[in-house]
Parts: C-alpha cells; sequence; structure tokens
C-alpha cells in the first residue's frame, strides 16, 4: 500500500511521513515549497515533492504519476486570524477549497482512497453539547471555518472513499502551536492571561497520525472527530497543566474571551467533540491529552 500526504512539511504532515516511514509503507509527501530533508532524515525513502495544489494540472499529473493507495490531505491555510483580512480571503479560498477539490477529483479518478483533515471551526461554537461526526449544525464563525466546511464538502460531493476527520487544538513537535507558545511566554513572565470560556480536547499530531494510517488500512469510510482523551477542557486548564509538567512558576490568570479581546477572528467557544465512532469503528483512541503533554516536552525541541 502506497500513502500520499500534501501538506508534509507541515506540523501534521511531518509526524504522518514519520509514521508511515516506521511502519515500513512506501510513501511520498508534498509541499508548496517542496523540501528534500524526508529523503535525508528517512532512510527508507520517503520524499516531499513540489506541489501546488492550486493548480489542477500539476495535482492531477502528480498524483496520476505517483498513483498511491491513499491520499492523506493536510495542506491547507490555517492561520485563522490572517484569513480575516479581505486582501488573504482569495488565497484562503484557494487552498482550502479549490484545492482540496482538486485534490479529491484527481483521488476520484484514481479511485484511491482519501483522508481529508478538517476542524471543529466548522461548527457554529454554541452550547456545551458535544458535537457528533454527522451532526449537521454548521454556523462557522470566521472565513477559515467556512473555508474547511466548503472543503469537506468538494471532498464528499467528489469521493465514496472518504474520510474526513475533524480534530481540534492540534499540537506536535515540529512548528508553532500553542504549547510551545506558552512555554516560551511562562519562562518570560511572571503571568499570563489566558481564555477559560472555550473548551474542547487537545490533539497530539503524532497520535492523531498513528490513527490516520490505521484508517487509510481500512475502508470504514465516513465523518469521524478524532481529538486525544481526557475530557474536555478550557484553554486556561490545558495552560496549567503545560506549565504545571514543564515544572514553571507563572501564574495562569483565567479571562473570558471578551476580556482578553486580541483575535481578528472570532472563536467557538464550544469545541467538544465527541469521539464515540471512533470506537464504535473499532479504532484505537488517542492516549489521554496529559500524557501527549508529557511526551511533547520531553520529544520536542523547546
Amino acid at each position: 500500500m502506497k500513502f500520499f500526504v500534501t501538506g508534509a512539511c507541515g506540523q501534521l504532515g511531518r509526524d504522518l511521513m514519520m509514521e508511515l516511514t516506521k511502519r515500513g509503507y512506501e510513501s511520498v509527501g508534498s509541499d508548496i515549497f517542496g523540501n528534500t530533508e524526508f529523503s535525508e532524515n528517512y532512510d527508507r525513502g520517503a520524499s516531499c515533492l513540489q506541489l501546488d495544489i492550486t493548480d489542477d494540472d500539476a495535482v492531477n499529473k502528480v498524483l496520476s504519476e505517483e498513483k498511491p493507495d491513499v491520499v492523506i490531505h493536510c495542506a491547507a491555510w490555517t492561520a485563522v486570524d490572517l484569513a480575516e483580512e479581505e486582501d488573504r480571503q482569495e488565497q484562503v479560498w484557494a487552498v482550502n477549497v479549490d484545492g482540496t477539490k482538486n485534490i479529491a477529483d484527481a483521488c476520484k479518478h484514481l479511485g484511491c482512497k482519501l483522508i481529508y483533515i478538517s476542524t471543529d471551526y466548522v461548527f457554529d461554537g454554541q452550547g456545551v453539547t458535544p458535537w457528533k461526526p454527522d451532526d449537521s449544525s454548521f454556523g462557522p464563525l470566521n472565513f477559515y471555518g467556512k473555508s474547511k466546511l466548503q472543503g469537506e464538502s468538494a471532498v464528499f460531493n467528489a469521493m465514496e472513499k472518504l474520510f474526513i476527520v475533524r480534530i481540534a487544538w492540534a499540537f506536535g513537535r515540529n512548528g508553532s502551536n500553542f504549547v510551545r507558545t506558552m512555554i516560551k511566554i511562562g519562562r518570560k513572565h511572571d503571568r499570563v492571561r489566558v481564555v477559560n470560556d472555550q473548551v474542547g480536547t487537545p490533539t497530539y499530531t503524532p497520535d492523531l497520525a498513528r490513527l490516520l494510517v490505521d484508517m487509510g488500512e481500512t475502508e470504514k469510510y465516513g465523518y469521524y472527530h478524532a481529538t486525544n482523551e481526557g475530557g474536555y477542557i478550557s484553554w486556561y486548564d490545558f495552560c496549567c497543566n503545560i506549565y504545571e509538567q514543564a515544572g514553571l512558576p507563572t501564574e495562569v490568570i483565567p479571562v473570558t474571551t471578551q476580556e482578553y479581546g486580541l483575535s481578528k477572528a472570532a472563536r467557538p467557544q464550544n469545541s467538544r467533540l465527541d469521539k464515540s465512532k471512533l470506537i464504535e469503528a473499532g479504532f484505537e483512541p488517542l492516549p489521554d491529552w496529559r500524557d501527549a503533554v508529557a511526551r511533547y516536552l520531553r520529544e520536542a525541541e523547546l
């Protein structure tokens, strides 16, 4: 079985390439800039090609040449606040919607499986009830969420062999994320303000990578939610645990989203994702998020 990973130089993409290599799969990655470090770092021959997913001809050419059995589509515009700027929105849409449609159409033509990574931001963020994978209470609060929801539609309309996997609060060993940022701030400041009225669960990308490869081995298609186990928490709770495990004495002050008031894009207050469908389908759930934080602190270069 051969896997193709878009966005392979990103936070999740890099962990996927490592997971695939560890499990002995033939794998090829792509990224907008390309990167040769995969062939240097992974002795089983994984590589990262340059591919602009908004270029329909390029997508068809690359995937037709590689002939993967499974495509894991991680490439996306993920700068949520920047996506609110009007002069950026055409580019955001081109990547998250048109680019996703290009990938889905190519996968349909090849007859391969497609795993699309989506987000809790497709929901309206209201209430306290966890969102189920097949809920239709959509109402994205920001442009990024709107673009990812349309990306889901592009995949659903094109494919039958599809997995749509929604995640939340992702953090991994590579790139920028909440844990890395808060560690950096905590080392410089005695106190930090963190919102306590946005609730969800973190997703550690090495754990998610394992699950996505597991999914690709099956034909259990559909919508899924995938975050780490351990219950629902606020960003404030998350930060407190990070500092506790990192041994930082930084005081964490809980504030409301309105009091915090720094974000251009509106954030959902309810990012609770119901993951019971994973267990019902026989997939191994992700470990407790506290354990994920402990491993991150050991494994990441901070």
